[in-house]
């Protein structure tokens, strides 16, 4: 048993014990005031006020500005949300353990406040709480309390944010994931491609290979445990499982044919990926218990990178088989197939939203790349970014921000490449790069760490 899951354990226990201690009673009244309705967009962010949490000792001062620092990262990157400068706060984290005085807050425009406060415990533990309030009513809104490790506290600071964002929002937030990705160096004719990982602000970043051979298409289970991707041996490209605890490497199966795009199902006891035959590419699952595989497409197009919806009962994927590169649905079974998109150019790169409700692809139309978004029945296409080339769509485990690779030429005469990632909501606005060592392609976001 990993220390990861010994404090993943310990936060889950702690917040169940205090929970009810810090909740209050009027949250419902409390939030037709402080809420932000996602269906219709946000015009203006909404001033926030995130102090310093409050500690008596040295070190649970620095915990707690430490962790007030990264929700105030976290609600920021949003784009839904402004915090204040700390400069303008009247009231000090000390004389806020009585309580907040809402006039001081309504003066610099604050809408929204938390505070909180860190303590070492008797047996080293560390006890983070906060709450949020809404200025205008005058009421909170929620309050949590966690135990950890003391370097347990960025951890628990996601899982904050995540919880000021529900309650704001109503919707679930995504700030306690992980980002795997394809981390590429050296030039353009010789590039080095490691698979790194990354919490989703950066931080806690490794590199999970060492770049001796080629890895490709990384994607995460359900659970956020393991990742399968590709990886070349001698030149061929095979599909592998790797354990984020034990490091430990897997081939999945030894087929044939070449394999491509692996992703698993909802479950997580099949992975679904293309397998090239005869000079054929179709579409297989392999269940990852008996490792039988099962055929899913048979024709002569190119079928591949297959996603499933939520539910595990459909599947999208891209073939040629009417002439040009174009998206298509079908049921599990592989029965049933219908195209999608009918527009110019080719569609590519399709994953379907966690929530159900779209299919994120790659569109590339007269030299330009896209990332848009469409509705299963093919409806609704929109297109939320553009560049000399984008690809490689990822949904937040919300279903509301995506992230995807951005790459543009640099160096004499455009020879070299620049891959960067960048995420943007999922209404077209407020695109963000994500700070990485290296160049970056290829992300995967992960569900909510359990």
């Amino acid at each position: 048993m990993t220390r990861l899951f010994h404090m993943i354990r310990r936060v889950a226990m702690g917040a169940a014990l205090v929970l009810a201690a810090l909740a209050a009673a009027p949250a419902p009244e409390a939030r037709a005031q402080l809420v932000i309705d996602m269906t219709e967009g946000v015009s203006e962010p909404i001033p926030i006020a995130v102090t310093d949490f409050y500690g008596e000792s040295p070190q649970d001062r620095q915990i707690g500005q430490n962790v007030s620092g990264v929700i105030q990262a976290n609600l920021e990157r949003t784009g839904l949300f402004r915090p204040l400068d700390k400069r303008a706060f009247i009231q000090s984290p000390e004389q806020l353990r009585a309580g907040p005085r809402f006039a001081d807050w309504r003066v610099i425009n604050a809408e929204g406040l938390v505070i909180g406060a860190a303590s070492t415990q008797p047996d080293g533990r560390v006890r983070i709480e906060f709450r949020l309030f809404d200025v205008v009513r005058g009421q909170q809104l929620t309050g949590l309390a966690y135990f950890t490790q003391p370097d347990g506290w960025r951890r628990v600071a996601h899982i904050i944010s995540d919880a000021i964002y529900k309650a704001i929002t109503g919707e679930e937030g995504y700030f306690d994931t992980r980002i795997v990705y394809i981390a590429e160096s050296g030039p353009a004719n010789n590039r080095v491609k490691r698979l790194a990982i990354m919490d989703q602000d950066g931080e806690n970043h490794r590199f999970l290979t060492d770049g001796r051979v080629l890895v490709l298409t990384p994607r995460f289970s359900p659970t956020a445990q393991e990742i399968t991707y590709l990886s070349y041996f001698n030149n061929r490209p095979r599909v592998y499982l790797f354990n984020i605890d034990t490091g430990r490497q897997e081939v999945l199966g030894d087929f044939p044919g070449m394999t491509f795009a692996p992703r698993f199902s909802p479950d997580g006891n099949k992975v679904i990926m293309s397998l090239a035959t005869g000079g054929n590419t179709d579409i297989y699952t392999l269940d990852l218990r008996t490792r039988r595989q099962t055929q899913l497409t048979n024709h002569p197009g190119i079928d591949t990178a297959p996603s499933y919806s939520p539910d595990g009962s459909k599947i999208v994927f891209e073939s040629d088989r009417g002439g040009t590169q174009q998206l298509y649905t079908m049921n599990a079974d592989g029965s049933d197939v219908k195209r999608i998109t009918f527009g110019q150019g080719r569609y590519a790169t399709p994953v379907w939203s966690p929530r159900g409700d779209l299919i994120a692809f790659t569109r590339l139309h007269q030299g330009r790349f896209y990332i848009g978004v469409i509705r299963p029945d093919g409806t609704g296409e929109r297109l939320l970014t553009e560049s000399f080339h984008v690809e490689g769509p990822t949904w937040a485990p919300n279903g509301r921000v995506l992230m995807y690779f951005k790459e543009r030429p640099v160096g004499a005469g455009d020879r070299q490449r620049q891959a960067k990632l960048f995420s943007i909501d999922l209404t077209g606005f407020n695109e963000r790069q994500a700070v990485t060592p290296t160049d970056a392609s290829d992300p995967a976001w992960s569900p909510l760490i359990p």
